[in-house]
């Protein structure tokens, strides 16, 4: 007897004005971005921004804590916001899915599962996705949509990036976040106006958003340490996730770099090439993928030209960092964060951020072999490397987390001193 495909409530394109699309927080200069590029296209939404011991007790309370830590919180966000809510009725929740072997493709149906042990199995969950999971969805990514997004993505790319590179050398505090919000809110009331999402467009704002970064007010005096953040994409990029990583980091009086999404889309997309180049499979999403990466690659170059002319130096192009991780990991290693964790490591190192932090949910196989396993041997290609994996999950705490930290930190102003003592 064949067993019965369970119907869950699908978001339909009706429910487009009617229905508020709930998105998990991650990035919060791009998902500002997106948020505008969704609601410029018809669709209302609205970024979570709730945390606290709340949400972390709503996750263990509907995931199994040995599942995946990400999972965990996002499940839990959404459990937590909906539990304070009126409109019920009115709302659908967005998930992506990468639809590879990351246990990140499987969030959706334990989602689902946790919607109805909490009672709100009624609500509609839409999938965002490139692999053709969920095809029935009223969310559709139509080409206006994407131009916008990817527009979105750029431009959260070089605000971030520029932002990491001065706020912990401005001489008045918190200018460089108030130049990074004013931006965000300049592109979205362009994006209202139909505007900002050409080339020639993004080659001009991009231009003035690197010039803007260049006059801040910084000193520029002393030496910090450099720290480079790669791991898990969530953990990485979420404070949630990462128990406000970066603002400690700036607190301990460090430089922070946290590499761009740009790099882990066009990873996903260069892996397209490599099932086809490896695995014999998928010609026609080969060809898809290297159109959407020359696509991509014109707006990476936007991006690094508008910053050469400044103080600061540019991020690298992805073409030069894919080819970082040859002779470590093989692109055909793609589950997870797979040779891009690897190949991000070797950047870090390759521009001036020696001290990296891992940063690790637990239990998460790929980022283990592709982060850890790999330490020893970037240590034997460049010596200097002050790399540190923070495992994070709910029963790791902030403190033990912190002083391991701390002790890099430490390792890495001695290094500073040597340096300079060296030089005198």
């Amino acid at each position: 007897m064949e067993s019965e495909v369970k119907e869950y409530p699908r978001f339909l394109a009706s429910m487009r004005k009617t229905h508020t699309i709930l998105i998990p927080s991650m990035l919060p200069f791009h998902m500002a971005l997106f948020e505008k590029a969704l609601l410029c296209s018809g669709y209302k939404v609205e970024i979570m921004n709730n945390e606290g011991p709340d949400v972390v007790t709503e996750g263990l309370k509907y995931v199994h804590n040995d599942t995946c830590y990400p999972a965990l919180l996002v499940i839990g966000q959404f459990i937590d916001n909906l539990n304070h809510r009126t409109d019920l009725d009115k709302v659908v929740l967005l998930i992506t899915q990468t639809g590879g072997g990351c246990r990140a493709s499987n969030y959706i149906h334990l989602l689902r599962k946790a919607l109805e042990k909490a009672g709100y199995g009624y609500i509609p969950v839409v999938s965002l996705n490139a692999s053709n999971l969920e095809k029935d969805s009223g969310l559709r990514l139509t080409y206006s949509l994407i131009k916008k997004v990817a527009a979105a993505m750029t431009y959260g790319d070089e605000i971030m990036y520029l932002y990491n590179k001065t706020r912990s050398y401005e001489k008045e505090k918190g200018a460089a976040k108030q130049l990074a919000m004013n931006w965000v809110e300049y592109i979205g009331k362009e994006f209202e106006r139909k505007k900002g999402v050409s080339y020639r467009a993004l080659k001009k704002n991009l231009k003035k958003i690197a010039q803007s970064f260049d006059s801040l007010n910084l000193d520029l005096s002393h030496s910090l340490p450099k720290v480079g953040v790669v791991g898990e994409i969530y953990v990485k990029y979420a404070a949630l996730g990462n128990n406000h990583l970066e603002e400690f980091l700036v607190s301990e009086h460090a430089e922070v770099m946290v590499p761009g999404l740009y790099g882990f889309i066009l990873y996903c997309l260069y892996n397209s090439i490599y099932d086809s180049q490896f695995y014999g499979h998928g010609k026609k999403k080969k060809l898809i993928s290297k159109l959407i990466i020359w696509y991509l690659k014109r707006r990476e170059t936007l991006m690094i030209k508008s910053i050469k002319p400044t103080k600061f130096t540019p991020m690298k192009y992805f073409s030069h960092t894919k080819e970082l991780s040859n002779g470590i990991l093989s692109h055909g290693t793609k589950m997870g964060e797979g040779w891009l964790l690897t190949a991000e490591m070797m950047e870090l190192v390759e521009i001036g951020y020696d001290n990296i932090i891992c940063t690790q949910p637990f239990g998460c196989l790929p980022n283990h072999i592709c982060g850890k396993g790999v330490m020893k041997k970037i240590k034997s290609i460049h010596p200097d490397a002050n790399i540190v994996a923070i495992d994070y999950d709910p029963s790791a705490t902030k403190v033990n987390q912190e002083n391991r930290i701390k002790l890099m930190l430490a390792i890495a102003r001695e290094k500073i001193k040597e340096d300079e003592d060296a030089k005198l």
